[in-house]
């Protein structure tokens, strides 16, 4: 009988493994130049990491970059934006998707999953003007560019006299809008516009405390199928724990809200100094009027995150029409 523990012993010789497969990490990506920069920023990552992979960007067009003259609310909301993307996970054109976290939906659609978060850049809006230094200097009933409800209530609660109008399109369509003289101004991502190299636009940034943030903003998501594992741990090294508790609490509270670009709604959440998360929401009453509520909390974990996020949202649901 022969012992067949390995085939060394067989030969005399020492066994040797089967050759590793080359690791292959494709990543679907819009093509808007935002887009495309947070994609080569995680492929770069990527191939630093592992220099041994295959890491190529596979680029698309998506419903929600084709459709510019009708808001999101219109035409079936931010997912628009990751529809396509998902369609080639599913299909193996790509194994990894990245989204900023902040167009993604609040519940995931069935087959696909949310892998780390990378960190966040600064989550605020910009003030972007020629002639304006801010909100509060812009003239009585000025013409503001935002596609964004939960902008243009916060807009409206302090400057009630402005006219917000509907402005969509990537960042530098929008921008050729403002130079164009269609506006005084427009609110954008402060992240977007730093990380394209255009801080220089930015008039001023501003606080929650004026305009408070989408859940997400600023943070760069990475979507897989769900139960691909293999893709999951590769992944995992990129993951920022103070970003991904952060992201977690306002994703939480938004979810508890039924947030979706249908409705206004913010969510911001902060590390204070003494350790705790702070995590601040808004949302627009059954008159139209916003409402906030926030929160502090120890988190150390998710679920603590998370949980946060319900209390908050527990404390705004009863403004919501309906309840």
């Amino acid at each position: 009988m022969v012992d067949r523990q390995g085939a060394g012993e067989l030969t005399g010789k020492p066994a040797t493994p089967p050759p590793a497969a080359r690791p292959r990490l494709r990543i679907a990506t819009r093509e808007s130049r935002l887009a495309l920069w947070q994609a080569h920023w995680v492929q770069a990552r990527l191939r630093d990491l592992y220099p041994d992979a295959d890491v190529d960007l596979v680029g698309m067009t998506t419903q929600g970059d084709r459709i510019l003259d009708r808001p999101l609310a219109e035409i079936g909301g931010k997912g628009l934006f990751i529809k396509e993307l998902e369609v080639a996970l599913l299909e193996g054109r790509a194994e990894l998707a990245v989204h900023s976290l902040k167009d993604v939906p609040m519940e995931m659609p069935v087959g696909f999953a949310l892998g780390p978060v990378l960190k966040r850049e600064d989550p605020r809006d910009a003030f972007v003007s020629h002639q304006h230094a801010g909100i509060d200097e812009l003239p009585q009933g000025a013409v503001v560019g935002t596609s964004s409800l939960r902008r243009a209530l916060q807009l409206r609660e302090r400057r009630p006299d402005l006219e917000i109008v509907s402005l969509r399109g990537n960042v530098d369509t929008r921008l050729a809008r403002l130079d164009a003289g269609d506006y005084a101004a427009i609110i954008l991502a402060a992240a977007g516009l730093k990380r394209l190299g255009l801080a220089g636009r930015i008039r001023a940034i501003l606080p929650p405390s004026v305009l408070l943030p989408a859940p997400g903003q600023g943070a760069v998501a990475i979507e897989i199928r769900d139960g691909d594992e293999a893709t999951r741990a590769l992944l995992a090294v990129l993951e920022d724990e103070p970003t991904l508790l952060a992201v977690t609490a306002e994703r939480a509270a938004a979810r508890g809200l039924g947030g979706s670009c249908r409705s206004p709604m913010a969510a911001y959440a902060a590390f204070e100094p003494g350790g705790e998360l702070r995590l601040d929401a808004l949302v627009a009453d059954a008159t139209g009027h916003a409402r906030r509520a926030g929160a502090s909390a120890g988190v150390t974990t998710p679920q603590d995150a998370y949980s946060l996020g319900e209390r908050v949202a527990a404390e705004l649901r009863p403004y919501l029409a309906g309840h």
